[in-house]
Order: C-alpha cells, then structure tokens, then sequence
C-alpha cells in the first residue's frame, strides 16, 4: 500500500540542484588551479631571493672588495637556472661600496624575481 502524502524530488529541482553543484565546482576549480600557479610564482620568487642574498653573502665573508662597474652570472637553485646581475658603485664614504643585485630567470630580462642592496666595507 503506498501512501498518497510521499512524494520524491521532480525533475526541475534536482536539474537545479545538479546547476548549483556544477557552478560551486568549478569555481572550486579555478580557485585551485589560481593557487597552483601562485605557488609556482612565490617559489621562484623565494629562491630568486636566496641567489641574491648568497651572492652578497659570498661578497661579504670573502671580504672583497670590487671595483665599481656591473657583473653577471648563472646559478641553479633547487633545479631553477637564474641570471644574476650585480652593480657595484661608490658612496659618499670611501670606505664603503653599495652592491645591487638584481636576479631574473635565466634567458629573460624581465620580470625581476628579487632584488637586494647592501654594503660592503673596506677591510683593513
């Protein structure tokens, strides 16, 4: 014997309802693959970073201290080949040398994935 009171879902609202699952899926979707690609671009941010500050690190405990003028190099970084580029220039205290080191992807000139300045000091 079947009741007369019980229904089950029509056909429109479980096509709405599959519409909104649809929607929420594939914003779900994008919103990941957004974070995917972020991940991806604050790595190599996070390593471009490393290579400037071991360049000016190297500087440093070397206790060299270069002539003025721009210099350039390749290092691979956990498996990422990066370009530095380092500008060395005078201060107004001659015992002192402002290094600028600026780091892209290897092969590009653009966009700057980290830059550092720092000082080096004259040894004595």
């Amino acid at each position: 014997m079947m009741m007369h009171g019980s229904r089950g879902f029509t056909l429109v609202e479980v096509l709405v309802a599959l519409a909104i699952l649809a929607v929420a899926l594939a914003a779900a979707s994008r919103a990941a693959a957004l974070m995917a690609g972020s991940s991806v671009t604050l790595r190599e941010h996070l390593l471009a970073s490393w290579v400037a500050q071991n360049r000016l690190a190297e500087l440093q405990a070397r206790r060299a201290w270069p002539n003025p003028g721009r210099r350039e190099g390749e290092v691979e970084q956990a498996g990422l080949r990066l370009s530095w580029r380092e500008t060395v220039s005078p201060t107004p205290n001659m015992a002192f040398r402002r290094v600028e080191i600026s780091v892209v992807a290897a092969g590009h000139e653009a966009p700057v994935l980290a830059q550092l300045t720092g000082y080096l000091a004259r040894g004595e």
